[in-house]
Protein backbone atom coordinates (compact mmCIF):
# COMPACT_ATOMS: atom_id res chain seq x y z
CA UNK A 1 0.00 0.00 0.00
CA UNK A 2 1.34 3.36 -0.71
CA UNK A 3 0.46 6.45 0.90
CA UNK A 4 -2.48 8.70 -0.64
CA UNK A 5 -0.54 11.42 -1.89
CA UNK A 6 1.96 9.13 -4.39
CA UNK A 7 0.90 8.59 -8.02
CA UNK A 8 -0.70 4.67 -9.15
CA UNK A 9 1.49 1.69 -8.51
CA UNK A 10 2.30 0.99 -11.47
CA UNK A 11 4.22 4.73 -11.82
CA UNK A 12 6.13 4.16 -8.68
CA UNK A 13 7.25 0.89 -9.48
CA UNK A 14 8.03 1.76 -13.44
CA UNK A 15 10.69 4.52 -11.74
CA UNK A 16 11.82 2.35 -9.03
CA UNK A 17 12.77 -0.53 -11.50
CA UNK A 18 14.68 1.86 -13.53
CA UNK A 19 16.26 3.35 -11.33
CA UNK A 20 17.17 0.27 -9.88
CA UNK A 21 18.57 -0.59 -13.40
CA UNK A 22 20.43 2.41 -14.39
CA UNK A 23 21.87 2.66 -10.59
CA UNK A 24 19.69 5.93 -9.37
CA UNK A 25 19.04 4.53 -6.16
CA UNK A 26 22.95 3.74 -5.73
CA UNK A 27 24.59 7.27 -7.07
CA UNK A 28 22.24 8.59 -5.22
CA UNK A 29 23.07 6.66 -1.76
CA UNK A 30 26.49 7.80 -2.17
CA UNK A 31 26.17 11.35 -2.81
CA UNK A 32 24.26 11.85 -0.06
CA UNK A 33 26.31 9.44 1.95
CA UNK A 34 29.58 11.52 1.20
CA UNK A 35 27.68 15.05 1.96
CA UNK A 36 26.51 13.75 5.29
CA UNK A 37 30.03 13.01 6.22
CA UNK A 38 31.51 16.05 5.05
CA UNK A 39 28.53 17.53 7.22
CA UNK A 40 29.79 15.60 10.20
CA UNK A 41 33.65 16.62 9.34
CA UNK A 42 34.80 13.50 7.88
CA UNK A 43 36.27 12.94 4.69
CA UNK A 44 33.81 11.92 2.20
CA UNK A 45 35.50 8.12 1.82
CA UNK A 46 36.09 6.38 5.01
CA UNK A 47 39.17 4.77 6.03
CA UNK A 48 37.64 2.31 8.32
CA UNK A 49 34.71 -0.02 8.63
CA UNK A 50 32.65 -2.65 9.14
CA UNK A 51 31.49 -5.61 7.83
CA UNK A 52 28.53 -7.59 8.95
CA UNK A 53 25.04 -9.82 7.79
CA UNK A 54 21.94 -9.99 8.83
CA UNK A 55 19.90 -13.33 7.79
CA UNK A 56 16.19 -12.30 6.40
CA UNK A 57 13.65 -14.52 5.97
CA UNK A 58 11.73 -14.69 2.84
CA UNK A 59 8.11 -15.22 1.52
CA UNK A 60 6.30 -17.07 -0.62
CA UNK A 61 6.46 -14.57 -3.88
CA UNK A 62 9.65 -16.97 -4.84
CA UNK A 63 12.89 -15.42 -6.17
CA UNK A 64 16.25 -16.05 -7.25
CA UNK A 65 19.02 -16.76 -4.10
CA UNK A 66 17.67 -17.95 -1.29
CA UNK A 67 18.79 -21.14 1.48
CA UNK A 68 19.12 -22.05 4.46
CA UNK A 69 21.33 -20.01 7.22
CA UNK A 70 22.19 -23.03 9.19
CA UNK A 71 23.81 -21.29 12.16
CA UNK A 72 20.59 -18.99 12.20
CA UNK A 73 18.46 -21.67 11.73
CA UNK A 74 16.76 -19.10 8.66
CA UNK A 75 15.51 -19.75 5.63
CA UNK A 76 15.81 -16.43 2.81
CA UNK A 77 18.58 -14.51 2.07
CA UNK A 78 21.64 -12.13 3.89
CA UNK A 79 21.85 -8.72 3.53
CA UNK A 80 25.54 -8.15 3.72
CA UNK A 81 26.86 -4.80 4.34
CA UNK A 82 29.74 -2.69 4.82
CA UNK A 83 29.66 0.47 7.04
CA UNK A 84 31.55 3.12 8.33
CA UNK A 85 32.38 4.05 12.03
CA UNK A 86 29.41 6.21 11.61
CA UNK A 87 27.19 3.06 10.86
CA UNK A 88 26.27 4.78 7.40
CA UNK A 89 26.39 1.92 4.45
CA UNK A 90 29.57 2.29 2.18
CA UNK A 91 28.45 -1.12 0.16
CA UNK A 92 25.38 -3.49 0.05
CA UNK A 93 24.73 -6.87 -1.13
CA UNK A 94 21.95 -9.38 -0.95
CA UNK A 95 22.62 -13.06 -1.51
CA UNK A 96 21.54 -16.36 -0.67
CA UNK A 97 21.66 -17.22 3.23
CA UNK A 98 23.20 -20.25 2.66
CA UNK A 99 26.08 -18.08 1.90
CA UNK A 100 28.84 -18.45 5.02
CA UNK A 101 30.27 -15.00 5.74
CA UNK A 102 33.68 -16.07 4.42
CA UNK A 103 32.69 -16.50 0.98
CA UNK A 104 30.17 -13.54 0.98
CA UNK A 105 32.70 -10.64 1.87
CA UNK A 106 34.14 -11.76 -1.55
CA UNK A 107 31.02 -10.87 -3.20
CA UNK A 108 30.56 -7.49 -1.15
CA UNK A 109 34.05 -6.29 -1.13
CA UNK A 110 35.04 -7.33 -4.79
CA UNK A 111 32.73 -4.95 -7.63
CA UNK A 112 33.83 -1.90 -5.40
CA UNK A 113 37.43 -2.01 -5.00
CA UNK A 114 38.04 1.18 -7.24
CA UNK A 115 35.90 3.06 -4.76
CA UNK A 116 37.39 1.92 -1.67
CA UNK A 117 40.82 3.17 -2.61
CA UNK A 118 41.19 4.99 1.16
CA UNK A 119 39.95 1.66 3.35
CA UNK A 120 42.28 0.41 4.82
CA UNK A 121 41.05 -1.00 8.06
CA UNK A 122 38.02 -3.56 8.75
CA UNK A 123 36.61 -4.96 11.48
CA UNK A 124 34.85 -8.30 11.64
CA UNK A 125 33.26 -11.32 13.88
CA UNK A 126 34.55 -14.75 13.85
CA UNK A 127 32.29 -15.58 10.84
CA UNK A 128 35.28 -13.91 8.72
CA UNK A 129 37.93 -15.99 10.29
CA UNK A 130 40.13 -17.98 7.89
CA UNK A 131 39.70 -17.70 3.68
CA UNK A 132 37.37 -14.33 3.92
CA UNK A 133 40.09 -12.60 6.55
CA UNK A 134 42.86 -13.63 4.22
CA UNK A 135 40.88 -12.74 1.16
CA UNK A 136 40.76 -9.19 2.30
CA UNK A 137 43.68 -8.54 3.38
CA UNK A 138 45.46 -9.84 -0.23
CA UNK A 139 43.26 -8.47 -2.41
CA UNK A 140 42.13 -4.96 -0.64
CA UNK A 141 45.26 -4.36 1.45
CA UNK A 142 43.38 -3.72 4.41
CA UNK A 143 44.13 -4.79 8.12
CA UNK A 144 41.11 -6.90 9.27
CA UNK A 145 40.81 -7.43 13.10
CA UNK A 146 38.51 -10.28 14.41
CA UNK A 147 36.57 -8.83 17.26
CA UNK A 148 35.53 -12.38 19.41
CA UNK A 149 32.54 -12.40 22.11
CA UNK A 150 34.36 -13.54 25.74
CA UNK A 151 34.77 -17.51 25.74
CA UNK A 152 31.79 -19.56 26.89
CA UNK A 153 32.16 -20.92 30.10
CA UNK A 154 31.64 -24.98 30.94
CA UNK A 155 27.45 -25.83 30.92
CA UNK A 156 26.45 -25.60 35.16
CA UNK A 157 26.16 -29.32 35.10
CA UNK A 158 30.03 -29.91 34.33
CA UNK A 159 31.20 -27.53 36.46
CA UNK A 160 29.56 -29.32 39.74
CA UNK A 161 31.00 -32.46 38.60
CA UNK A 162 34.17 -30.59 38.51
CA UNK A 163 33.32 -29.34 42.36
CA UNK A 164 32.52 -32.72 43.88
CA UNK A 165 35.70 -33.74 42.31
CA UNK A 166 37.40 -31.29 44.08
CA UNK A 167 35.41 -31.58 46.91
CA UNK A 168 36.80 -35.14 46.99
CA UNK A 169 40.67 -34.00 47.00
CA UNK A 170 39.65 -31.36 49.55
CA UNK A 171 39.20 -28.33 47.79
CA UNK A 172 36.69 -25.82 47.92
CA UNK A 173 34.75 -24.67 45.42
CA UNK A 174 31.87 -21.52 45.05
CA UNK A 175 29.92 -22.07 41.76
CA UNK A 176 28.52 -18.39 42.41
CA UNK A 177 31.86 -16.68 42.16
CA UNK A 178 32.80 -18.34 38.75
CA UNK A 179 32.30 -16.03 35.70
CA UNK A 180 29.15 -16.02 33.49
CA UNK A 181 28.82 -14.95 29.73
CA UNK A 182 26.66 -12.01 29.70
CA UNK A 183 23.87 -12.36 27.58
CA UNK A 184 24.30 -9.05 25.81
CA UNK A 185 28.12 -7.78 25.23
CA UNK A 186 29.21 -5.03 23.43
CA UNK A 187 31.87 -5.72 21.52
CA UNK A 188 34.16 -3.14 20.13
CA UNK A 189 32.49 -1.50 16.78
CA UNK A 190 30.70 -4.47 15.65
CA UNK A 191 27.50 -2.74 17.39
CA UNK A 192 27.80 -0.26 15.16
CA UNK A 193 26.78 -2.67 12.51
CA UNK A 194 24.09 -4.36 14.16
CA UNK A 195 22.64 -0.55 14.94
CA UNK A 196 22.50 -0.05 11.44
CA UNK A 197 20.58 -3.52 10.72
CA UNK A 198 18.30 -2.34 13.25
CA UNK A 199 18.07 1.28 11.39
CA UNK A 200 17.21 -0.33 7.99
CA UNK A 201 14.41 -2.90 9.86
CA UNK A 202 12.44 0.02 10.95
CA UNK A 203 11.43 0.34 7.78
CA UNK A 204 8.68 -1.72 7.40
CA UNK A 205 9.30 -3.14 4.13
CA UNK A 206 12.59 -4.73 5.35
CA UNK A 207 11.03 -6.21 8.08
CA UNK A 208 11.45 -9.55 5.65
CA UNK A 209 12.86 -9.65 2.37
CA UNK A 210 9.45 -9.44 0.00
CA UNK A 211 11.79 -9.27 -3.08
CA UNK A 212 11.78 -11.88 -5.98
CA UNK A 213 15.20 -10.09 -7.26
CA UNK A 214 18.60 -9.83 -4.87
CA UNK A 215 18.81 -6.29 -6.36
CA UNK A 216 15.63 -4.85 -5.45
CA UNK A 217 16.64 -5.55 -2.10
CA UNK A 218 19.97 -4.22 -2.65
CA UNK A 219 17.81 -1.11 -3.78
CA UNK A 220 15.63 -1.07 -0.96
CA UNK A 221 18.46 -0.32 1.49
CA UNK A 222 19.84 2.02 -0.44
CA UNK A 223 16.18 3.73 -0.35
CA UNK A 224 16.06 3.06 3.24
CA UNK A 225 19.56 4.66 4.47
CA UNK A 226 18.91 7.67 1.78
CA UNK A 227 16.04 8.65 3.86
CA UNK A 228 17.39 8.16 7.24
CA UNK A 229 20.10 10.87 5.92
CA UNK A 230 17.69 13.25 4.49
CA UNK A 231 16.05 13.32 7.55
CA UNK A 232 19.59 14.03 9.50
CA UNK A 233 20.66 16.82 6.61
CA UNK A 234 17.31 18.41 6.61
CA UNK A 235 17.81 18.95 11.01
CA UNK A 236 20.89 21.25 10.31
Amino acid sequence: MLPRDFPPWKTVFHYFRAWRIDGTWERLHRAIRRRLRKHLGRDPEPSAGIVDTQSAKTTGVGGEQRGLDGGKKIRGRKRHLLVDTEGLVVEARVHSAKIPDQDGIKRLLEPARSRLARLSYLWADAGYRGRGKEWAERALGVEVEVVNRSPKPPPEKVLRIWAREWFREGHRMDLSKLPKRPAFENLPRRWVAERTFAWISHNRRMAKDYERLCSAGEAFIHVAMTRLMVRRLSRT
